[in-house]
């Protein structure tokens, strides 16, 4: 299958829209275009032009191998570091921008603390593009399951906030070349 071919769903499938972040069924039979795979979701568009993330798991129903999100804690031997928490804040793509959180520079702030009955604490500030963008409770939830999923780290509180706006300086010099942003 090439980038961009159109695809019948096999099956009723749940995506999320895009920017809204409302759940929809898109019924079986329903046209979609694949415009990124990135992480463990994708982004498709319908027939109609509307944007949707669908869930890895749910692959199977673009006749694909379903994929349950990147492994994480089963395959890392390292010990529990700051640098871990970081580099899986890479493997979590915003749905419209082919570009990671860290690099888009939605995370405005990562705090780790170990907990008294042991293990750790992971508290993120993190914003959106735009403050009406619908996905922020998707990102959220993206983040709290795939830092949730590291060694020795028990709980992961997600915040979101707007304080500083997000703006393009915001972003890595990586995320600004890929997109053909270097504007220095």
């Amino acid at each position: 299958m090439s980038a961009n071919e159109p695809i019948a769903l096999n099956r009723d499938c749940v995506a999320i829209e895009i920017p809204s972040g409302i759940p929809q069924k898109l019924p079986a039979g329903s046209t979609v275009r694949i415009s990124q795979n990135l992480g463990s979701s994708y982004t498709i568009t319908s027939d109609r032009g509307y944007m949707y993330r669908i869930d890895g798991k749910d692959a199977d129903a673009m006749g694909l191998t379903p994929v349950a999100g990147a492994p994480v804690a089963e395959t890392l031997t390292e010990p529990f570091s700051e640098k871990m928490v970081w580099s899986q804040l890479k493997t979590i793509f915003d749905p419209e921008i082919p570009v990671n959180v860290a690099d888009l520079g939605l995370i405005y702030e990562c705090a780790i603390s170990p907990l008294e009955s042991g293990g750790n604490k992971i508290d993120i500030k993190m914003s959106m593009t735009a403050p009406g963008c619908g996905m922020g409770n998707v990102l959220k939830a993206d983040v709290e399951n795939k830092l949730g999923k590291l060694p020795d780290v028990k709980e992961v509180h997600v915040e979101i906030v707007f304080d500083p706006p997000w703006n393009i300086s915001r972003m890595s010099q990586a995320a600004k070349l890929q997109l053909g942003l270097d504007l220095d």
